[in-house]
């Protein structure tokens, strides 16, 4: 089987299932494993596939996802090849990814136990609800956060917060209405925007009764293998907060 993987976290999934001959080509993006990284054919960014790479690839299957990836080129990659879409939104959305593309790619017995080892993972933060709101931002200029029907809520959620934005999608937020939430936590993600301490200077100096934070957005926004290391760090970002 010839791969293509068009999604950062789930070419790190199928590292971790062992298809290391498998999977032919990846994104720019796609920085982890740091090996395949290195020498994995690249086949563009997510939003700007070259699809004349995919095609001299021969791919059996590429595994794409509606959020990441733009309508217009995967339904020509659709055309021509197999292609398991993901759709991720919520936990178990996630899980019935890794099952869906263990099953694609011959790795059945290997995604169920990695699902059961990434259920008992979330079991460790069930108890660490701080009922503290958190307002997560991804992007400095304009400023934009995470709303209620992504991935990233979902995994706050999961791991004891409160969502403060109850709106859709990333929405766009002007600093009086920051001002107005009284968010307990701001999250300054580490992407896509990357967020270093002199935003998170800038921002605690602007919103000072908020705790200002940098967290590591893989953690938050990766679905897949990555969600094992989740949740203990997790665990820590909650220590480290009290």
């Amino acid at each position: 089987m010839r791969i293509v993987s068009l999604v950062p976290s789930l070419t790190e999934l199928l590292f971790d299932l062992g298809l290391d001959d498998e999977v032919v080509g990846i994104t720019k993006f796609c920085i982890h494993p740091e090996p395949w990284f290195r020498t994995k054919k690249r086949v563009g960014g997510t939003k700007q596939l070259h699809l004349d790479i995919i095609k001299n690839l021969s791919p059996d299957l590429i595994i794409a996802n509606k959020e990441e990836n733009t309508r217009e080129q995967i339904e020509a990659l659709q055309n021509e090849y197999k292609v398991l879409l993901t759709d991720i939104h919520t936990l178990p959305q996630s899980l019935e990814a890794i099952q869906d593309i263990g099953l694609a790619v011959n790795r059945q017995n290997a995604a169920d136990e990695l699902c059961v080892r990434i259920n008992k993972a979330i079991q460790t933060c069930a108890n660490q609800s701080s009922h503290q709101k958190v307002l997560y931002i991804i992007w400095n200029d304009p400023i934009m956060a995470a709303g209620n029907d992504t991935f990233i809520h979902a995994m706050l959620e999961a791991a004891g917060w409160q969502n403060i934005i109850n709106t859709s999608r990333y929405p766009v937020l002007e600093e009086s209405y920051i001002h107005e939430l009284q968010p307990d936590l701001i999250f300054l993600s580490s992407e896509p925007f990357p967020f270093a301490e002199k935003h998170q200077q800038a921002w605690q100096e602007k919103f000072p009764t908020s705790k200002v934070v940098l967290v590591d957005g893989e953690f938050f926004s990766w679905y897949g293998s990555r969600m094992l290391q989740a949740f203990p760090y997790f665990s820590r970002l909650h220590a480290s907060l009290t």
